[in-house]
C-alpha cells in the first residue's frame, strides 16, 4: 500500500501545504498512523482512509501552530525579566499541547465550561447563562472535564 500510493498522497498533501519538506512529514506520519491500527487488512478504499488520516494530522497541525503563535504572543507582552528560557518555553509549549489534546476529546461547549471554570473562575450559574445551558448540564460538562483529567493523570478507569 505505501509503494501503491505514497507518492499519491505525497502530491495531495503538498497541494495543500505547499511544502514538499512538510508534505513528506505528513506522508510518513499517515502509514505511521495506519500502522498503529489494529484492524492491518487492506482497506476497500485505500485512497480514501489515506485522505481520512492526513486530514486529520493536517488539522492537529494547524490546531498546534495556532496555539504556538498564541503562546508566542503572550510571551512577548512579558517583561524581560520574567521571559522563560528556551528550555522552559519547549517545556511550557509541549505541556501546552497536551492540556489542548486533552480538552480536544470534549465537545466545544464542555471544553468552554471548563475553562471559563478553571481559568476565569465564574460560578456555574454564570457559565450556564454564557453557554446557554441549564446549571446541571455546566455541572455534567466540568465533571467530563474532570475525567479528561483523572485519564491524563492515571489513565483509563478500570
Amino acid at each position: 500500500m505505501y509503494r501503491q500510493h505514497r507518492d499519491w498522497l505525497v502530491g495531495w498533501l503538498l497541494r495543500s501545504q505547499g511544502c514538499p519538506h512538510r508534505a513528506e512529514d505528513l506522508s510518513q506520519d499517515t502509514f505511521l498512523r495506519l500502522l498503529r491500527r489494529n484492524d492491518l487488512l487492506l482497506p476497500r478504499e485505500p485512497r480514501a482512509l489515506l485522505t481520512s488520516i492526513a486530514k486529520g494530522l493536517l488539522i492537529d497541525h494547524f490546531r498546534r501552530n495556532a496555539l504556538e503563535r498564541a503562546y508566542q504572543a503572550e510571551l512577548e507582552r512579558l517583561p524581560e525579566a520574567l521571559q522563560p528560557s528556551e528550555e522552559e518555553r519547549i517545556l511550557l509549549f509541549e505541556s501546552l499541547n497536551r492540556i489542548d489534546a486533552l480538552l480536544g476529546r470534549l465537545s466545544s461547549k464542555a471544553r468552554a465550561a471548563f475553562l471559563h471554570s478553571r481559568l476565569d473562575g465564574l460560578t456555574h450559574a454564570e457559565i450556564a447563562e454564557r453557554l446557554g445551558v441549564s446549571v446541571p448540564r455546566v455541572r455534567q460538562y466540568l465533571a467530563q472535564g474532570m475525567r479528561q483529567c483523572y485519564i491524563a493523570l492515571y489513565g483509563e478507569p478500570a
